[in-house]
């Protein structure tokens, strides 16, 4: 028997080969597995032990790099290349098990690392080339800033402080390149000793996915990625990340619940940390349980299902639950407002204000704080349930009338949202109401919806966060050029569940080299472009000032026809087959030939014309001028 146990330790018999040897000696194969269970449990223990040990490695600083990528738990590198990154991409070419996804803009290759970070929850990878890429991917990295998205992205850097301080593709003349877009950063490093850079790699990582988390940015010397002959060690992400969930202390909790036991009229707003925290399920539970009226803030997810009865819309200053209320709890979210200087507070300032989340940054900017739960949203959820587990009754009583009244509210606000859509269905130019309910009804379950359309309609889709439920996919920076990268590394990220862009006729224009990397790397992506010829958010904003533009109809630089944009053609030239939709009879039957082909993993694209609406939706007017004609007058 000893010599079975030292020849299986020393992988010199399987774990079958040891069973029959232990047979052959008499022994039962139970016993045989009695025996067996400390062995593995010991072999186990030791290959932990050896996986999360220090390894030194020697190569160039590219090497080390894409090592410590590796150990890291890297699966893409989202890139535009350049060539102060040969270090870098030299030692890529033959890295298995990480697939380089190249954009031909920083703002495609962001937007798509953001995506990715959004639906999957990991980090994601970015490289970027020198000064000028940096600087170019500065749009998306506003939006990536505004949400928090984990995002580690490293770049070259021609170093300015060598020799010259004018050379190609550095910093102007006593700047660095790590302050381009550090205010769109948590923090920004260089590092120019390749001995450092997987030191440094694993400190943005670090960085990056604490809570709350945010892009971060590492320029590093070409010098340093090309050196030769150099040794780092390499550790594990679980060396180095952190994965603790945060709770609230027991006293605030406490304290919380009471509040809530006590409000006559509590209302909750809901922001992303809802979704980050994986806390959706835990939310509607609780509010149902609580009956609380529950409405959106700020925010890129949509945090509580949109269908739901006791959902009243997003958070608004005038409506009669916050007129009313008493209590506000804040689960993962932001103030309200911020868009403009208000000419009164946008949310009530005689309430109780219980503030819940980890971002502290984003809590009481503006508005009183009377309790602050510091915590993870599932896990403060959980312990107010307990801190309330003895008062059922005393729950029971005065849920019952909150949601009845709740759900007559919502009842009433779905039907007349409802009337108010189907009353736009059939018109000549299909209106946005049409589309939208046409798309809710023609993508297939579980579709990913990435919207860049911020006047699209979309009152029809039940977005929520089960399987089979639709999920929404936005942003809160506004910043053009994110939708069609988004989409992507939202493909990428859930490979099983369909993706739709949604994404207007202007915002295409940011971004529209992306349809080659959907092209080159086969994904089953359905672009939808909402095509009215108009920036139509921004000449809302004209016509509520109320001015020259709105009096002569002519509004500055908003009318995009003429010539028309042809995006079918668009997309053709770049790999994505599509079609053109003018006619609302039209729209189920490309639908289906879009959803077909996503099926069958090609990407697709549709160009629907639609009307537009809101002040000033008639005026097609916009600057003339010809250089042509003032040629010929010279």
């Amino acid at each position: 028997m000893q010599d079975l146990v030292r020849r299986y330790m020393e992988k010199g018999i399987s774990r079958r080969g040891f069973v029959r040897g232990m047979s052959a000696l008499g022994f039962t194969a139970a016993a045989a597995n009695t025996v067996l269970a400390p062995l593995e449990a010991s072999e186990e223990a030791a290959e932990e032990t050896e996986a999360s040990a220090p390894a030194t490695v020697t190569g160039t600083g590219g090497e080390l790099m894409v090592a410590q990528m590796k150990a890291a738990g890297v699966e893409y590198c989202f890139t535009n290349p350049g060539s102060f990154e040969v270090g870098f991409f030299d030692a890529f070419t033959d890295a298995p098990g990480m697939q380089l996804i190249m954009g031909l803009h920083e703002g495609v290759v962001i937007s798509m690392a953001d995506g990715y970070h959004r639906v999957s929850g990991k980090p994601s990878f970015v490289n970027v080339h020198a000064i000028a890429g940096t600087a170019q991917m500065s749009g998306q990295l506003y939006n990536a800033s505004r949400d928090g998205s984990a995002i580690v992205i490293t770049a070259g850097l021609n170093d300015n402080e060598m020799w010259s301080d004018e050379s190609t593709l550095t910093p102007r003349p006593g700047f660095n390149q790590k302050e381009v877009n550090r205010q769109f950063t948590k923090i920004s490093w260089d590092a120019r000793d390749g001995r450092g850079v997987p030191l440094a790699l694993r400190r943005a990582f670090k960085v990056a996915t604490t809570e709350p988390g945010g892009p971060v940015y590492l320029a590093m010397a070409h010098y340093a990625l090309e050196a030769k002959n150099i040794s780092a060690q390499i550790l594990p992400a679980d060396r180095f990340l952190l994965r603790g969930k945060v709770r609230a202390d027991a006293a605030s909790v406490e304290q919380a619940a009471k509040w809530l036991l006590e409000a006559k009229n509590p209302l909750v707003i809901v922001g992303d940390e809802v979704w980050k925290s994986g806390a959706q399920a835990a939310v509607v539970e609780f509010a149902e349980r609580l009956g609380l009226p529950v409405c959106s803030g700020v925010e890129g997810f949509r945090n509580f299902p949109t269908r739901h009865a006791q959902y009243i819309g997003n958070f608004a200053a005038g409506s009669p639950y916050a007129q009313k209320a008493d209590l506000i709890l804040f689960l993962g979210g932001r103030d309200p407002g911020g868009r403009v200087v208000p000419n009164q507070p946008e949310m009530p300032t005689n309430v109780r204000i219980i503030r819940a989340g980890l971002d502290t940054n984003t809590m009481g900017r503006n508005y009183p704080t009377d309790l602050a739960l510091l915590s993870d949203i599932s896990e403060v959820i959980k312990d107010l349930n307990i801190a309330m587990k003895g008062d059922a009754q005393k729950i029971s009583a005065a849920a019952k009338p909150r949601r009845d009244e709740i759900r007559a509210f919502t009842q009433a606000r779905y039907q007349k949202m409802d009337a108010a859509m189907k009353a736009n269905f059939g018109q000549s130019v299909i209106h946005p109401d049409e589309l939208g309910y046409k798309l809710s009804r023609g993508v297939d379950p579980g579709t990913i919806l990435v919207s860049e359309n911020l006047t699209g309609k979309y009152d029809a889709f039940e977005f929520g966060f089960g399987g089979k439920d639709p999920m929404w996919l936005g942003n809160t920076g506004f910043s053009l050029g994110w939708g069609l990268g988004a989409a992507m590394g939202a493909a990428l990220a859930a490979p099983k569940r369909p993706v739709v862009c949604a994404i207007g006729d202007g915002s295409v224009m940011y971004q529209s080299s992306a349809f080659w990397s959907m092209a080159r790397y086969e994904m089953p992506v359905l672009t939808v472009v909402w095509n009215n010829k108009n920036y139509q958010t921004v000449r809302h904003a004209y016509y509520a000032y109320q001015g020259k533009m709105v009096k002569t109809d002519h509004y500055a630089g908003m009318y995009l026809g003429n010539p028309d944009i042809d995006f079918v053609k668009l997309a053709d030239s770049q790999g994505v087959r599509g079609e053109r939709v003018t006619k609302g009879a039209d729209l189920d039957a490309a639908l289906a030939r879009g959803v077909k082909a996503t099926r069958e993993g090609k990407p697709y694209l549709l160009e629907v014309e639609i009307s537009r609406y809101g002040g000033g939706a008639s005026s097609t007017w916009f600057e003339k001028f010809s250089l042509a004609e003032k040629r010929k007058q010279a």
